[in-house]
C-alpha cells in the first residue's frame, strides 16, 4: 500500500486548521467498559496484499516501468515471488485462522495487449483463488491497485478518454470469471493516493487530477452495477486511505461521486496526528512516525457518522519497521496489533457497525519503490536472502490468538494510553476523547 508521502504531508497540514474549525461537534461517548466483548463469530478477520507488490515476474505495466526507470529506491526484481509461492503463503494465512484473503487481480497480467486476454494469466488467478477457497477463506478481490498495462500507459493512462472503457472491459472479464465464488470486491484501492502517485511519477499532470477523479468515479459506478447484475448480494467498496485531520478535504470529493454505490465503507488506517506527532513525523521514513492505535476508533467513528447505514471494514492496517529492525519507540508489531484490535472492539461496543479487519500485510513486499519499509506478519529479506524465506514476527502468534478468541481478552488494556487530544478526527477527539477504564 504505502509509498513515501512527501506531497501528501503538505495536503494534510494545509487542511488541518480549516477542518478542525469546521468539523461537526462530538456527541457524548459511553463510559469505557471495564470488560470488552469479543467481535463475534461473523466478524471477518483477514490479511491483505496486492498483486504487483508481491507477485514478481511482473508484466509490462506503468509500475514495472517506474521501477525500471530509476525513479524508485530499489529495483523490483521478483518481489517476494508470490507467483511461485502462493500455495505456501495461503497456508500461512490459513494457520492464522483468518477468514478473508485480499489479493489484487493484475490487469497487466491478464490483458497484455489491447483486446488480447492471456489465458495463462487468468488460469494463474484461477489457481490462487481456488487455493484461498480450499483453505476455507473468502477472497477479497481488488480490481485496481494502482497498476495498469504498459500499452495503456502508452495511450496516456488516466489522462486519455478511452481509459474508462478499457478499464471496464478488463473489470467485466474478471467479474464474469470470479463472481460465482461470492468474493468481496474492492474496485479501486485508495483512489486519492492513486492520483497523487500518478502525479508523483510523472504520468499525470497535476491539472488532470480532476479528470482522473471523474473517470475513476465513472468506472466505479459502472462496475458496481455490473457486479450486482452478476452477483446480486455482492459487497463492493473502494477503500480510502484515512488521512488524519484532512480526511474530508482529500477523500470526500470522490466519495461523494460514488457514495450511492458503496455496500460497505473500506478504511485503511495507519498513523495518527496528535500535536506531538506533528512535531516528530517523518514523511520519508515511515518507521519513525509515531503510531496511534486509538486513532482507528476515531476513523471508524468518522465514517459511522458519514454513513450510518453502511457497515465498516478496516481493509488495511499495520505497522512499519525499517528492514525489520525494532522501532525507536519500542512498539512491537504484536503490541500494536493487540492495541489496535482493542480499539476496534471498543468501536463495536459503542455501536459502530464494524464487520471486518485485514492486516497489511501477510508478508513484507515491494512498498512502491522500496523494500526498506516492512509491514509483514512474516518478514522477507528480499535484497539479502535469495531463498526469500518467510520468517514469523511476534505478531503471528498474537494474531492467531486474536482470531481464535474473536479479539483481545475482555480485561485487556492497551500498552499505550490514548492521546489526550488526537487530530485524527478533530475536534471530536479533543472535546470528547476516548479514555480507558480506571
Amino acid at each position: 500500500m504505502r509509498f513515501r508521502r512527501r506531497n501528501l504531508a503538505l495536503v494534510v497540514l494545509a487542511a488541518s486548521a480549516a477542518l478542525t474549525a469546521s468539523a461537526a461537534p462530538a456527541f457524548a461517548r459511553p463510559e469505557p467498559p471495564a470488560r470488552i466483548a469479543p467481535l463475534g463469530p461473523d466478524f471477518l478477520w483477514g490479511v491483505a496484499a496486492s498483486g504487483f507488490q508481491s507477485e514478481g515476474h511482473a508484466p509490462d505495466s506503468n509500475w514495472s516501468r517506474y521501477a525500471a526507470s530509476g525513479k524508485t529506491d530499489d529495483p523490483y526484481g521478483d518481489s517476494i515471488d508470490f507467483a511461485d509461492r502462493y500455495e505456501s503463503d495461503i497456508q500461512l494465512a490459513r494457520q492464522l485462522g483468518v477468514k478473508v484473503y485480499r489479493i489484487g487481480i493484475e490487469w497487466a497480467r491478464v490483458q497484455p495487449r489491447p483486446g488480447v486476454w492471456d489465458e495463462d494469466g487468468l488460469r494463474f488467478y484461477d489457481r490462487v483463488i481456488g487455493a484461498i477457497e480450499a483453505a476455507g477463506m473468502r477472497p477479497m478481490l481488488t480490481l485496481d491497485h494502482w497498476v495498469y498495462p504498459g500499452w495503456e500507459a502508452d495511450r496516456g493512462g488516466w489522462n486519455q478518454a478511452g481509459m474508462v472503457d478499457d478499464w471496464l472491459a478488463n473489470a467485466r472479464t474478471i467479474v464474469d470469471r470470479y463472481a460465482a465464488g461470492n468474493p468481496l470486491w474492492v474496485t479501486f484501492n485508495e483512489p486519492a493516493m492513486y492520483m497523487i502517485n500518478e502525479v508523483r511519477m510523472g504520468s499525470l499532470p497535476v491539472t488532470a487530477v480532476p479528470i482522473m477523479q471523474d473517470r475513476i468515479a465513472q468506472a466505479h459506478n459502472a462496475i458496481y452495477d455490473y457486479i450486482h447484475q452478476v452477483q446480486p448480494d455482492a459487497l463492493v467498496t473502494s477503500n480510502v486511505a484515512y488521512l488524519p485531520s484532512a480526511e474530508d478535504a482529500v477523500n470526500a470529493p470522490l466519495i461523494g461521486k460514488i457514495a450511492a454505490k458503496l455496500d460497505y465503507i473500506g478504511i485503511d488506517y495507519y498513523y495518527g496526528l496528535s500535536p506531538d506527532a506533528l512535531r516528530s513525523a517523518n514523511i520519508s521514513q515511515l518507521w519513525h512516525n509515531p503510531l496511534q492505535a486509538d486513532g482507528i476508533y476515531y476513523a471508524l467513528e468518522h465514517y459511522s457518522h458519514a454513513f450510518p447505514d453502511k457497515p465498516l471494514y478496516i481493509v488495511e492496517n499495520g505497522i512499519p519497521t525499517e528492514n525489520g529492525k525494532p522501532r525507536d519507540d519500542g512498539y512491537t508489531r504484536a503490541d500494536d496489533l493487540r492495541d489496535t484490535v482493542y480499539w476496534v472492539q471498543r468501536a463495536k461496543a459503542d455501536g459502530m457497525n464494524v464487520i471486518g479487519y485485514n492486516y497489511w500485510s501477510l508478508t513484507d513486499n515491494y512498498e512502491w519503490g522500496s523494500y526498506t519499509p516492512r509491514f509483514g506478519l512474516y518478514t522477507v529479506d528480499v535484497l539479502t536472502d535469495p531463498t526469500l524465506t518467510r520468517r514469523p514476527t511476534d505478531a503471528v502468534p498474537a494474531y492467531t490468538e486474536i482470531t481464535r478468541a474473536g479479539g483481545v481478552p475482555a480485561d485487556y488494556r492497551p500498552t499505550r494510553e490514548p492521546k489526550t487530544c488526537s487530530l485524527v478526527d478533530a475536534p471530536a477527539s479533543c472535546t470528547d476523547p476516548v479514555t480507558l477504564p480506571r
